[in-house]
């Protein structure tokens, strides 16, 4: 009976472990965005994610960091306006590298420092900033969601 007992344990113990496992899975595979959006930012989470444009994501979560309080992220959907790889803002005086514009504002993702907020744009790490610069192209969905 000892034996029978174990066997009942274990073999529940493996179906709790691979339900748990599955459940991981599926919450890395899905943004908060529309299915339709190529990147996805979430400012409350200070994450952005890359997808197909059918939900499915293709890099990320990345960690970034969004608009001061006084100039927050805009909220909503966007599109790619255009790509500059070596911009330097007039504006705020500073390098603006792999920048993606996806609003009219001037509002884009680039690199920048993960620990100091923007005037409103996204920042993120050298290897994501050229990971986003190469996937997304002018017309492709950008959403914003809090």
């Amino acid at each position: 009976m000892n034996r029978r007992m174990i066997a009942l344990l274990g073999g529940v113990a493996a179906m709790a472990g691979t339900l748990a496992f599955a459940g991981t899975a599926e919450a890395a595979s899905s943004t908060p965005c529309a299915a339709a959006a190529k990147a996805c930012v979430q400012r409350s989470s200070n994450t952005a994610w890359l997808t197909d444009g059918a939900g499915h994501v293709t890099y990320g979560g990345v960690p970034i960091t969004v608009g001061l309080a006084k100039y927050p992220t805009p909220l909503g959907t966007f599109h790619v306006q255009y790509k500059d790889i070596d911009h330097y803002s007039k504006q705020f005086n500073g390098p603006m590298p792999y920048s993606v514009f996806f609003t009219n504002t001037g509002v884009a993702f680039h690199q920048g420092s993960l620990k100091v907020k923007s005037h409103g744009c996204v920042h993120l790490s050298h290897a994501a900033a050229v990971t986003f610069y190469n996937s997304l192209h002018p017309g492709d969905v950008v959403q914003v969601v809090p």
